[in-house]
């Protein structure tokens, strides 16, 4: 037996560095998708911007409904489910028009007669409800059908304190 050892190397070897990639190629956008790209990007920017400033305008104008009641006086007949104009009265019914004016004589609103009741031998009434009428008139017209109008101030219209009468 020998008591020889072999030779130590005194450092051990450096660790052997992994081997490197190559760096990927950059893919280049045919000019094709580069512009439906752009389309796409552009069309989205349009499309928020548009979204914020639309719903960021201004406010609709403030509104009320002018209720109230309207009554006919004469003429009227119940029809088992209302009343209703008859005669000469026969355009005064559920549903006829209302026009609502404003001082300057313009059409701002229009809605129609509500339900209707017989109070009495040939009288009616019906309930009024236009919704939508811009407030800030000084005052206002109201007309059932094409009977005329009845002036109110602003603020009986707002209140609700519509009462007209026919017949």
């Amino acid at each position: 037996m020998s008591n020889y050892l072999p030779e130590q190397p005194a450092t051990p070897p450096p660790p052997t560095e992994p081997p490197t990639m190559p760096a990927p190629e950059a893919k280049r956008l045919s000019p094709l998708a580069a512009g439906l790209l752009g389309l796409v990007v552009g069309a989205g920017l349009v499309g928020g911007i548009w979204a914020i400033t639309a719903s960021s305008g201004p406010g609709k104008p403030a509104t009320f409904t002018l209720e109230g009641s309207f009554a006919l006086l004469e003429g009227g007949s119940d029809t088992g489910s209302g009343c209703e104009g008859s005669g000469g009265y026969d355009d005064i019914s559920e549903g006829t028009s209302v026009t609502v004016y404003g001082a300057s004589g313009d059409v701002i609103a229009t809605g129609r007669l509500g339900d209707s009741e017989t109070i009495g031998y040939g009288t009616c009434t019906f309930d009024v409800a236009v919704p939508d009428v811009p407030k800030g008139e000084k005052f206002y017209k109201v007309e059932v059908s094409h009977r005329g109008t009845v002036q109110m101030s602003a603020e009986e219209a707002e209140n609700g304190e519509f009462a007209g009468t026919l017949g």
